[in-house]
């Protein structure tokens, strides 16, 4: 079990990247939409001023989020609960490092991912290479090396 665990993380780890999600709320669509000039693709609910095809952090600090607790996803795979004790050491770490409790969520799909990072309830994750674009233009999520 071991040696599997170890060949599915180093098997997806080329695809994915570990990231973190600049938490961006979200704010009345009306509202975002005639404050901003420039979106790309960006879902209507972001903003692109700097042109950099990320949302953008809001600039008024009272809209950002601070959760309590943060929670912590890795790819949607097949059977998710796989990987929730393979990222015990990495979630003690930002658990850690933020002094913030850290919880684990196991998607069942890439829509889940992404509609769970988009409605604020994932703050840290994994995507595959593929899902990474509707985290960014969907979500808000910001990929990071």
């Amino acid at each position: 079990m071991v040696k599997l665990l170890f060949y599915c993380r180093k098997a997806f780890w080329g695809v994915i990247f570990l990231t973190i999600l600049s938490l961006v709320p979200g704010l009345s669509n009306s509202a975002i939409a005639a404050e901003c000039k420039s979106r790309g693709d960006l879902d209507v609910q972001f903003c692109d001023e700097n042109g950099d095809f990320l949302a953008d952090t809001p600039t008024d600090s009272s809209k950002w989020l601070d959760p309590d607790t943060l929670v912590f996803s890795y790819t949607a795979v097949e059977d998710p609960s796989v990987y929730e004790n393979v990222f015990k050491e990495l979630i003690d770490h930002i658990a850690k490092k933020t002094g913030k409790q850290v919880k684990w969520y196991g998607p069942e799909s890439y829509a889940a991912q992404v509609e769970a990072m988009r409605s604020g309830r994932l703050h840290i994750s994994g995507f595959a290479a593929g899902a990474t674009v509707y985290g960014v233009n969907l979500a808000g999520f910001h990929p990071r090396l």
